[in-house]
């Protein structure tokens, strides 16, 4: 007791003479605290350097993703990565030195990977990367291609900082920098002082933080605007939280789920509202063309006053072309186009629906299609397996998937078996469901547009120009244009996929397929083009083979949002007959229109309806201002296109907005995505679609079957 009261009494007079310091001689208690500072900074050279270059790897990430030259100098996420890196560095001081600078430097080659893989993630999805794609890793090698067709040398100069920080460990260790400390045994003081520090600095960067910041953490789908507010590091670590809570959250929130679920539907009617366009195409076979990176821009566009894609864009001015359509793809890229078109549901939050949830209940065109007669089947020229379409196109509601294994692979351009190959092939077997079957929903998966668009077929995107020689004479000079860059490659690819898409119309027509069938075509994401590339395309210089001057009268504008709205891809329905009980089979649709819209529409058109989307039929809306959501909440309207993660607004029509109308558009986006992603992870839709419940198993999913 007496000891304690010591103890008590040493502690008491230890702050009364610290307030004393500070009122009657602060400047020495300031000297006092630099000089500690002085002392930890010399003899702990190794771990400042280890924070320093950690925290400057995190800057750099987040400036050479998003190209803004603010987020070098950003005070929130450089706190944010300091405190992070300080307080795991701490538990390196428990240990003895040599592991304690294993330990340190461990951290370092982690977040140098952790920066190295979001950078190239970043270039390719404009997102940062999950954890949760670990389930989905495997696909990675069938594509590897693509992915190193992305890198650049920017990738890999975080290496640079690692590389220093082993080099200076090595010259501190040749002058006997580190002999003195070699047996160090733990220092828990130390630790404990450093881990306060970091903790004293994490703090700090929560109380700049507003309710909007919070909010976005807490839901991680805008990551973009996460990693810029809290760095690279908090991020993952919340990654790794949110990829690890539909697990744990599915046995615990299914009832707040629920609720959420029944509250954003209760009113939506159980029946589709009727229009001119409704049952027009009930009984009709239904073949959908699932066009690998197809964007719209191509439609309609010339080189040397040739379309680059003639068959694609007769199909568009022969029939119902929604011209504003747009993709909600997050990584699940081609499997999320398939699973949002049958279902109208948005892709999940973390991994890919077609992975991670295809053991779930879905309301999905095939299984409606199967109530009204139809047999429905798939078709790929790659191994049914991949993004395991085998497994999750049964719980779609498809009768059969034909894969790889049940083609001829006669043919083989860049990821697999040629489009035209592939077409020829599936058209006869097609025609044998045909014969066996009343009525057929077929989907056909292209291939050969996939990046990294390696077609060579002698097409050329070189400019011709009519000039005048020296000599008077008119000649014809051709200049590089496109040629060499990565969108040449990719128009060169598109020609040819249009080539294979003309000859499948061909090849349909002259099998007697094509009078009583409704084609659906769309494009399933864009090709993650480079807006340099753009820039030449639509402002080439053919005198300098440069591109115009900004100032110059025919300078097209190509910035960040142009690029957004470039993203769209075709939408088209295609009939032989152009009017059906009086409705206008060929005509444009130019309000916009999501991925989520295809099936509400094209259902109304077949005598189907799914309460469960979240969706609209086009031909139902009442106003000409439909709201397409995409997965990292940004939102785009007629009117305007909205940046969430730099809460940015830009105009599409210049008109004077309604009093709130951003507000209201981005809460109908959160609830959106909340919602459609609640009905995935919680199973919401096994209450509702009893009849039509598919028993997956998981021995279902078998590498490389078909």
């Amino acid at each position: 007791m007496k000891k304690l009261k010591s103890k008590n009494k040493k502690i008491k007079n230890r702050i009364i003479n610290f307030f004393n310091e500070v009122i009657h001689n602060p400047f020495g208690l300031i000297m006092d605290v630099f000089s500690h500072i002085k002392i930890y900074l010399t003899t702990n050279i190794f771990f400042c350097l280890y924070v320093l270059f950690n925290v400057a790897n995190g800057v750099m990430v987040r400036y050479f993703t998003t190209g803004a030259t603010d987020n070098i100098f950003a005070f929130q996420p450089l706190l944010a990565d300091m405190a992070v890196i300080v307080i795991l560095g701490a538990f390196g001081y428990l240990m003895r030195h040599k592991i304690r600078v294993f330990y340190w430097y461990f951290i370092t080659l982690l977040g140098t990977t952790i920066c190295i893989i979001n950078s190239i993630y970043y270039t390719f999805y404009s997102s940062y990367v999950s954890v949760s794609l670990l389930s989905i890793a495997k696909y990675g090698e069938d594509v590897s291609d693509a992915i190193f067709d992305i890198i650049s040398g920017r990738d890999f100069v975080y290496v640079i900082l690692p590389l220093c920080l082993l080099f200076i460990y090595i010259k501190l260790y040749k002058k006997k920098y580190f002999s003195e400390r070699e047996n160090i045994n733990k220092e828990p003081r130390k630790a404990l002082s450093t881990a306060l520090f970091g903790l004293l600095v994490g703090c700090f960067f929560v109380s700049t933080l507003n309710s909007t910041d919070l909010s976005r953490i807490a839901k991680q789908w805008n990551r973009e605007h996460i990693v810029v507010k809290y760095g690279i590091y908090v991020y993952q670590i919340n990654d790794v939280i949110k990829s690890i809570e539909p697990k744990i959250s599915a046995l615990f929130g299914y009832d707040e789920a629920l609720r959420k679920f029944n509250d954003y539907f209760k009113d939506k009617a159980d029946v589709a509202s009727k229009n001119k366009y409704s049952n027009v195409l009930e009984g009709k076979n239904v073949l959908v063309i699932h066009a690998e990176s197809i964007q719209d821009f191509v439609i309609d566009f010339k080189i040397n006053d040739e379309l680059v894609a003639p068959n694609l864009s007769k199909l568009a001015h022969d029939g119902l072309y929604f011209s504003n359509f747009y993709t909600q793809v997050s990584v699940g890229t081609s499997s999320d186009s398939e699973f949002t078109f049958n279902t109208g549901l948005m892709p999940s939050n973390n991994g890919t629906a077609f992975v991670s949830y295809f053991k779930r209940h879905y309301i999905s065109v095939p299984l409606l299609l199967k109530d009204k007669g139809y047999y429905s089947v798939s078709m790929h020229g790659n191994v049914a397996s991949y993004w395991n379409r085998l497994a999750m196109h049964k719980t779609l509601g498809y009768d059969d998937v034909i894969g790889k294994s049940e083609y001829d692979i006669d043919e083989v351009i860049g990821l697999g078996l040629s489009d035209k190959s592939f077409f020829r092939q599936s058209v006869e077997k097609l025609k044998t469901i045909s014969d066996e079957h009343d009525k057929f929903y077929c989907t056909m998966i292209m291939l050969t547009n996939h990046t990294p668009f390696y077609v060579n077929d002698g097409y050329r995107v070189e400019l011709d120009v009519k000039e005048v020689d020296e000599n008077g004479k008119e000649v014809i000079n051709t200049y590089p244009y496109m040629e060499g860059t990565k969108l040449g490659r990719y128009l060169k690819s598109v020609h040819y996929a249009d080539e294979a898409l003309g000859e499948l119309m061909q090849e349909l027509e002259e099998a007697d397929l094509l009078d009583d069938t409704v084609i659906v075509l769309y494009g399933d994401h864009d090709a993650r083009l480079n807006k340099k590339d753009y820039i030449r395309l639509y402002n080439y210089d053919y005198t300098t083979d440069g591109v115009l001057s900004k100032d110059d009268p025919n300078y097209i504008k190509f910035d960040s949002y142009e690029e957004e709205l470039n993203r769209s891809t075709p939408f088209i329905i295609w009939t032989k007959d152009k009017k059906i009980n009086g409705a206008n089979m060929n005509r444009e649709i130019k309000t916009v229109m999501g991925m989520y819209d295809a099936m509400p529409t094209l259902g109304n058109m077949l005598g189907i309806y799914n309460k469960y989307t979240f969706g609209h039929d086009m031909f139902s809306l009442k106003e000409n201002d439909n709201v397409v959501v995409f997965p990292t909440g940004n939102w785009l309207s007629n009117k305007v296109y909205y940046n969430s993660q730099k809460m940015e607004t830009y105009m599409i029509e210049q008109t004077v907005l309604p009093e709130n109308y951003v507000k209201e558009k981005t809460t109908y986006a959160e609830q959106v995505l909340s919602n459609s992603n609640n009905i995935i992870v919680y199973n919401l839709l096994s209450s509702v679609n009893e009849e039509n419940k598919s028993d997956i198993d998981e021995s279902e999913i078998v590498e490389g079957a078909r």
